[in-house]
C-alpha cells in the first residue's frame, strides 16, 4: 500500500501554523473539561511547529498537572522545530515527537483498541478530494468506509477518536463546512455517536489564522455510550458584519468576544462582528445539519416553520445550471468577422451569476454554443454532420473535448455538455439565483435563456406553478428569508458572502399561497415586474414585501 501522505505541502498554507493566540484560546477551553487521574497523556497528530502542544503545556503547567507529550508530522523541518520548542520551554517534560504519517501509521492498528490519550489537541490539514487525487481519496474512503467527498480531516478525526480513552477530551480545529453541508453528514453523525459535545465554535470569516477555509472548533468528551449523553453543549459563532449597522458593544479583540457570554454586534477596531452564544441542541437525527441558535433565534425559526404551507422542494425541483467542463470551447467569443463560427442554431443566450441582481436579470446576455435540443419531448443533440461550420469548429477543438473522458465513457457525443439539463425546460418561466452572493439575488426569467453552472434555477410548467414563482421570489428576496437562511444554513464565505445551494433553497418554507398576505405579495411582485422601477420605488416595494412576509409567517401580529 502506498503511503497516504502528500498533505505536508498543503499544510504550509497556514492550516498547520495555528497562531499563538488561537492556540492559547483552544487550550484554555480544553483545560476547563479535563479530569486529572495521574499523569495525563497529550497528543497532537499534526503538530506542525508545535504551537498547540506549547499552548496546552503552558495551561497544564499553570495548573500544576503532570503530563506527557506526543506529536507527529510528515515534515522533518516541523518536527525539529517542535522538539527544540518543547525542550527549551518545558525541559523536564517527557515528549515523544516523531516524524511519521499519522494516517498511514495507524492503518495496522485501526480499531484495535489502542486508546491511551487523555487529551488530543489538533489542527489537522484541510485537503479536499480534488487535492488528494482520486487514487488516494479512494484508498482512504475504502479503509475508513467513507462515502461521498473525502476531506483528510475526517480520517484524522476517526484516528484521534480511536486513540482517545473513554472520558478523554478532543479539541480540534477543522473546516466549518461539516456543520451545514450534506457532505458533512457522516462527520456530524460520527461525532455525535462518539462524543458528548462540550463546545462548538464557528469562527466564521474572522481570519484568526491564514487558512484557505473558514474554521470551526469542536471540543468533546469521548463517550461511545449512545444511550447516555450530555446535552448541555455550548455553541458560539462569529462572523464579520459588513453593513452600516451601529454597534452597542465593543471589544479589544475577537478573542475577547469569544470569551464573552453576551450575544450581539461588536466593534473591534474598524471591524464589526455578529456574535451569538447559546446551547447546542442535539438533533433527533445525528446526520442532520447542526443549527446553533439562541432562544430568540429558535423561536423565530419555529414560528416560520409552524406557519409554512409547503417547502420549495414540495412543488419544484431546484436544478444547477449547465456545466460544459470545457467553457473555453463552448463559451468562446473571440470570433474575427464571424470567421469559424458555428451556425446560429448552436447559439443560446446564457444567464450567469454576474447577470443577476435582486429581482432582475440583465437585458443583454452573452451567447454561448449549446448543441442540445428537444425533439418530440426527448433530449437530443444537434447532428454536426448537417452543420459544416459547427463541425469544423468542434473538430478544431476535438482533442480538448475528448479529454473529458468521463463524458466519453458514458457513450455520449464528444461535443455535448457534461450537464446540459433538459433543453425543453428553458422555455418555461423560471426563477434563477446566484450560487454565491452577499444578498439574496432571486429573479424571474421568461426569455428562454439557458442558465450557467454558477447559478441554480427552478421552472414553472403551468399557470398555477407560475403564480407560485412570484410568491417564492418575493419571499426568497425578503429580509425574513435572509435571516432564516443564515440561521438554518449558516454556510458563509469571506466578506459576508453566502452560499445559496440547492440543498438550502429547496428547504425554504413558503406561506399559504391563498392567504391574504401571500396574495398581496404575488400582486406586488407582479407589479414590480410590470415595468422599470426607479430606486425609490423599488425600496418601497421591498419594504412592503418584507412587511407582508412577516405577517404571512405570523412574525408580526396585527
Amino acid at each position: 500500500m502506498k503511503t497516504i501522505s502528500g498533505y505536508n505541502e498543503i499544510k504550509k498554507s497556514g492550516a498547520t501554523f495555528t497562531s499563538p493566540l488561537l492556540s492559547n484560546f483552544l487550550a484554555s477551553r480544553i483545560i476547563k473539561y479535563i479530569s486529572v487521574n495521574g499523569v495525563l497523556k497529550v497528543d497532537d497528530p499534526a503538530c506542525g511547529d508545535g504551537a498547540l502542544l506549547t499552548a496546552i503545556s503552558e495551561k497544564l503547567t499553570e495548573k500544576k498537572i503532570h503530563f506527557e507529550l506526543s506529536g507527529s508530522d510528515t515534515s522533518k523541518e516541523y518536527i525539529e522545530k517542535t522538539i527544540r520548542r518543547i525542550e527549551k520551554t518545558f525541559p523536564t517534560i517527557k515528549a515523544n515527537i516523531k516524524l511519521k504519517d499519522y494516517i498511514q501509521d495507524r492503518i495496522g492498528t485501526l480499531f484495535n483498541g489502542y486508546a491511551c490519550n487523555d487529551i488530543i489537541i489538533a489542527n489537522p490539514p484541510y485537503v479536499r478530494t480534488q487535492v488528494l487525487g482520486a487514487e488516494k481519496a479512494q484508498e482512504i474512503a475504502k479503509l475508513y468506509k467513507l462515502k461521498g467527498k473525502i476531506d483528510l480531516y475526517f480520517p484524522f478525526l476517526i484516528n484521534m477518536t480511536e486513540s482517545l480513552r473513554e472520558g478523554g477530551i478532543l479539541g480540534v480545529i477543522t473546516s466549518n463546512r461539516y456543520l451545514t453541508t450534506k457532505s458533512g453528514a457522516e462527520i456530524r453523525q460520527y461525532l455525535l455517536n462518539n462524543y458528548d459535545v462540550l463546545e462548538i465554535i464557528d469562527l466564521g470569516d474572522t481570519k484568526l489564522f491564514d487558512a484557505a477555509v473558514l474554521p470551526a472548533i469542536f471540543i468533546g468528551r469521548k463517550n461511545p455510550n449512545k444511550e447516555h449523553y450530555d446535552n448541555t453543549a455550548i455553541f458560539k459563532k462569529i462572523y464579520e458584519n459588513t453593513t452600516n449597522k451601529k454597534t452597542k458593544l465593543s471589544a479589544n479583540s475577537v478573542f475577547d468576544i469569544l470569551n464573552s457570554n453576551l450575544s450581539g454586534l461588536y466593534q473591534v477596531d474598524n471591524k464589526k462582528f455578529d456574535y451569538s452564544v447559546g446551547r447546542f441542541q442535539r438533533p433527533l437525527v445525528a446526520s442532520e445539519i447542526w443549527q446553533m441558535n439562541t432562544t430568540e433565534e429558535t423561536f423565530f425559526i419555529d414560528t416560520i416553520n409552524r406557519n409554512k404551507a409547503f417547502s420549495v422542494v414540495d412543488k419544484f425541483k431546484v436544478r444547477v445550471g449547465v456545466k460544459s467542463c470545457a467553457d473555453e470551447v463552448f463559451f468562446y467569443d473571440k470570433w474575427k468577422n464571424d470567421e469559424g463560427m458555428p451556425e446560429q442554431d448552436f447559439f443560446r443566450e446564457i444567464i450567469s451569476q454576474e447577470d443577476i441582481t435582486k429581482w432582475t436579470i440583465a437585458k443583454k446576455l452573452k451567447k454561448v454554443i449549446y448543441p442540445h435540443i428537444e425533439i418530440n419531448g426527448k433530449k437530443s443533440v444537434l447532428d454536426i454532420n448537417f452543420f459544416p461550420h459547427a463541425k469544423a469548429f468542434f473538430l478544431k477543438h476535438k482533442t480538448r473535448l475528448e479529454a473529458r473522458t468521463y463524458l466519453i465513457n458514458t457513450k455520449r457525443k464528444w461535443y455535448e455538455y457534461w450537464v446540459p439539463q433538459n433543453p425543453k425546460m428553458w422555455e418555461y418561466p423560471k426563477i434563477v439565483f446566484a450560487d454565491i452572493s452577499v444578498e439574496p439575488r432571486f429573479a424571474i426569467d421568461k426569455t428562454g435563456a439557458i442558465v450557467n453552472g454558477n447559478c441554480y434555477w427552478l421552472a414553472a410548467t403551468n399557470e398555477e406553478e407560475e403564480n407560485l414563482l412570484y410568491l417564492i421570489v418575493g419571499v426568497a428576496n425578503s429580509k425574513v428569508m435572509e435571516r432564516y437562511h443564515d440561521l438554518c444554513f449558516n454556510n458563509k464565505l469571506y466578506n459576508g458572502r453566502r452560499r445559496y445551494l440547492s440543498q438550502y433553497v429547496e428547504k425554504y418554507p413558503m406561506p399559504n399561497p391563498k392567504c391574504l398576505y401571500s396574495i398581496r405579495i404575488i400582486e406586488i411582485v407582479k407589479e414590480l415586474y410590470s415595468g422599470n422601477k426607479c430606486k425609490k420605488e423599488l425600496i418601497n416595494y421591498e419594504r412592503l414585501i418584507d412587511s407582508l412576509v412577516e405577517r404571512a409567517f405570523g412574525l408580526r401580529i396585527e
